[in-house]
């Protein structure tokens, strides 16, 4: 059943063609993410779908009847409003009714009878004991605390009275944008089980790409104003995408061909011109105005990290530490060692305290007891999530390269506005103030800033918040190739299964839980953050890692190394054959995927191929992490 419709909705401010034309339908069940790059226009085609934004051209059809919610990036202020209320707000006038009840009948011996039985009549007459019905039930599914303020929750508790207040209303569409935004982990996967009960049609923005693997069943891309849609799920999509590519590159490469052919021709001698065929010259007209009504693909992000001089082999020690912040203990007697070259994603529930021990490596904070050594020649680039090293009221000239034209990269001289391309910034936003520009033109703001600073230690809090997923790749990419150390703070679970080598698990009780592998290794060895239920936020919330067994003592501490049981003795031992055998069989699949025929084939086949490529690649990293850990205890 058909429940919103667009037909050739065209959209645009000033040059930027946003929309061109697009068709897109929802049905009941459909739960599609809509992907493109930042500044695409994602946003602006929620607010059409929404009914907040009229398109230039085509028309918006919405059957009647239909309740549709929107949730938008931006959280609800934390502002004197109590979670009750905010959540009521989405009945519009009965929410308005149900917060005063609420109010009337919690006010005790100070109760107004009269007004009470006021707002009672009006409830009855409004069907509102119904709705209230509702709101409760909203409140006790996301365990919101009714009767705190906004101004007393954390971001990822206002982002779940934003939910709150979309649902409340039964929605028949529920649009949301860049849900998991301010969200940690525990929080990210109790909302892919939300997602996962709601049964309208779903359109959802966001560029968590495990989220979006784990949600949706159909994909829409909109790309230089036309929106591409597919049946299934987004790894399907992105082979389907790449044979696209590939099919548009070869099909415009055949018309460059073509008109240089013609262009030749019509620029020959006399001769040529005087017997030249009338039709022919009308087919150059035509190619050279398709030429240049032609879209060109937007250039792809090119940055790099200015590799430093490496430093000592220790990056950092912390010695027996303690510290205490706000009343709560973030390290109790803890030790660790960060060595060149390691890669370490930082992970824990919000409020585990993260980012604070990231201060106390760098230096930014001094612990309470125990001592902080810190190795020599170390030279930190560091990003913090606030993206606090930008002006808001200076352009990006100014902000990153100092208000200079040319500036200094990799030891070579380069134009300012040249550097900030490579970050797909365009003349225009170039000379835009911070302000004015999206989330994740900021975040590529504070990177361009990071990477002009030679490092040997880059320490990255939150790097991912509105990237798109082609610049997180790319990130993903120079990680990858930096040869120094990385600390990496992030609730992306796929980026840091694609980054880190091992993680340090803050469960949020004081202690600090090494773990090799990724996130991903981590979880399919029983691990994983669990929040504690409580309602009074985040910020007053702990965590607790779950470990495989339940097992109520952490890891052995250093010097106390556990020895191989039979088991696992067995296991070192068929570890190198099964590694082997991996190997060769993920050398075969690489050759068939690098084959330049590989993406005509049947699309299921090539489908199930990536599939098992992708598998096979983590099945291999785990064996061989599990082969070190084992080896190393042996």
């Amino acid at each position: 059943m058909e429940l919103l419709r667009l037909d050739q909705a065209s959209l645009a401010y000033g040059t930027q063609v946003l929309l061109d034309r697009v068709d897109l339908v929802l049905r009941k069940g459909d739960r599609l993410g809509l992907l493109g790059r930042n500044g695409a226009g994602k946003t602006s085609l929620l607010r059409v779908l929404a009914g907040e934004q009229e398109p230039d051209a085509g028309s918006r059809w919405l059957r009647p009847g239909t309740r549709l919610a929107r949730l938008s990036q931006a959280l609800p202020p934390g502002d004197a409003v109590t979670v009750y209320d905010a959540v009521a707000g989405g009945l519009a006038e009965v929410g308005e009714l149900l917060s005063r009840y609420h109010r009337l009948a919690h006010a005790g011996a100070a109760t107004d009878l009269e007004a009470l039985a006021s707002v009672q009549q009006a409830l009855e007459t409004a069907d509102g004991w119904r709705l209230q019905q509702r709101v409760e039930t909203v409140l006790s599914r996301l365990d919101l605390p009714a009767d705190r303020e906004l101004a007393a929750l954390s971001g990822g508790w206002r982002r779940r009275v934003a939910l709150g207040r979309a649902l409340v209303g039964e929605p028949e569409i529920l649009l949301l944008d860049e849900p998991t935004n301010h969200l940690d982990i525990p929080a990210i996967a109790w909302l892919e089980a939300q997602v996962a009960q709601y049964g309208g049609a779903l359109v959802l923005i966001t560029h968590d790409r495990r989220f979006l693997q784990a949600t949706v069943n159909r994909i829409a891309e909109l790309d230089r104003g036309h929106l591409v849609t597919w049946d299934g799920d987004y790894r399907g999509f992105l082979a389907h995408r790449e044979r696209e590519a590939a099919a548009e590159a070869r099909a415009d490469a055949k018309q460059d061909r073509k008109l240089a052919e013609e262009e030749a021709w019509i620029r020959q001698g006399i001769k040529a011109r005087r017997t030249r065929n009338e039709g022919r010259v009308r087919a150059l007209e035509q190619l050279r105005r398709e030429r240049a009504q032609r879209r060109t693909a937007l250039g792809r992000a090119r940055f790099g990290v200015e590799e430093a001089e490496a430093g000592g082999r220790i990056v950092a020690e912390l010695r027996d530490v303690s510290l205490r912040l706000g009343g709560r203990t973030i390290l109790d007697h803890q030790s660790l060692i960060i060595q060149r070259g390691d890669r370490i994603g930082i992970v824990g529930a919000n409020g585990a305290g993260k980012s604070t021990l990231v201060k106390l490596i760098l230096g930014e904070l001094e612990p309470d007891s125990g001592e902080v050594l810190r190795g020599s020649r170390l030279q930190v680039a560091y990003a913090d999530q606030l993206r606090s090293e930008l002006d808001p009221e200076k352009n990006l000239i100014d902000n990153i390269c100092g208000g200079r034209e040319f500036i200094e990269v990799n030891g070579r001289r380069k134009h300012a506005i040249a550097y900030l391309g490579d970050f797909l910034f365009t003349p225009e936003r170039i000379r835009t103030p911070v302000k004015a520009l999206s989330g994740g033109e900021q975040n590529r703001a504070v990177l361009a800033r990071l990477f002009l600073k030679p490092a040997n230690v880059l320490v990255l809090d939150e790097p991912t918040n509105d990237l798109d997923i082609e610049t997180l790749e790319l990130l993903e990419e120079i990680l990858l190739a930096f040869e120094g150390t990385v600390l990496l703070v992030s609730h992306d679970r796929a980026f840091m299964d694609n980054v880190v080598t091992s993680l340090l698990v803050l469960p949020g009780d004081g202690t600090i839980d090494e773990q090799a592998g990724g996130y991903s290794d981590w979880e399919a060895r029983g691990g994983g953050l669990v929040a504690e239920r409580s309602s009074v936020g985040e910020g007053s919330r702990t965590a607790a890692a779950a470990s495989p067994a339940a097992a109520p003592a952490g890891p052995p501490a250093r010097g106390e190394r556990k020895k191989l049981s039979y088991r696992e003795q067995r296991e070192l031992a068929d570890l190198p054959a099964r590694i082997e055998a991996l190997e060769a069989r993920h050398a075969e699949l690489e050759a068939m995927t690098a084959a330049a025929d590989f993406y005509q084939g049947d699309a299921s086949t090539v489908q199930a191929t990536l599939a098992e490529f992708t598998e096979l690649q983590a099945t291999l990293e785990a064996a061989v992490e599990r082969w070190a850990e084992l080896e190393e205890r042996a």
